[in-house]
C-alpha cells in the first residue's frame, strides 16, 4: 500500500507499512525537535520526499473550488493531496479541509488521531445582515464580516 503522509504524522507517534511518501513543503511545516526526529526516523524507515506534478495540481485547485476550500487549503495541502492524485495512495490526515478536498476527488483519507471528515460543502454567511456570497470578506451590503459555514 502507498501513503501519503501529513505533517501531524510527524507530531505523534505513528506506524504504518508500506511504500510512503511526503511534499517537501510538509518540512517547513515542522517546527520542533520532536516532530523533526520523527521525521528522520521515517526517511530512515524508507520515507520519499517527492514534490507533485503541475497537472495534478490543478486537478487539486478544482476541486478545492468545488468544495468551496479554496482559501482553506494551504499550498502544502495541495501538494499532499496531488501526490495522492498521483501514487493513488491513501492520503494520512487529521486535516478536515485536505479531507473534504479528498472526497471531491475520490482520493482515500485515513484519519491519524482525530475522527474522520463528513463531506462538506460551505456557504458563506455576512455576520451582520445574514445575506449569503460566494466567498468571505467582508458584506458589501453592511460592512460586516463573511464567515464560512456549514451548508
Amino acid at each position: 500500500m502507498k501513503a501519503i503522509l501529513d505533517a501531524s504524522v510527524f507530531f505523534s507517534e505513528f506506524a504504518l507499512d508500506g511504500e510512503v511518501f511526503t511534499s517537501p513543503s510538509v518540512l517547513d511545516e515542522l517546527k520542533d525537535i520532536r516532530s523533526k526526529g520523527n521525521f528522520e526516523k521515517w526517511c530512515a524507515a524508507g520515507l520519499r520526499v517527492v514534490s507533485p506534478g503541475r497537472q495534478a495540481l490543478d486537478r487539486v485547485a478544482a476541486a478545492a473550488a468545488t468544495s468551496r476550500d479554496t482559501g482553506i487549503i494551504s499550498a502544502t495541502d495541495a501538494d499532499l493531496l496531488a501526490l495522492a492524485l498521483e501514487l493513488d495512495a491513501v492520503l494520512y490526515t487529521d486535516d478536515f479541509a485536505i479531507q473534504n478536498v479528498a472526497s471531491v476527488l475520490n482520493v482515500r483519507t485515513h484519519p491519524i488521531l482525530q475522527r474522520k471528515a463528513k463531506r462538506v460543502l460551505w456557504k458563506y454567511r455576512c455576520s451582520g445582515c445574514g445575506r449569503y456570497f460566494d466567498h468571505d470578506g467582508e458584506c458589501q451590503v453592511c460592512g460586516a464580516a463573511i464567515k464560512r459555514k456549514l451548508k
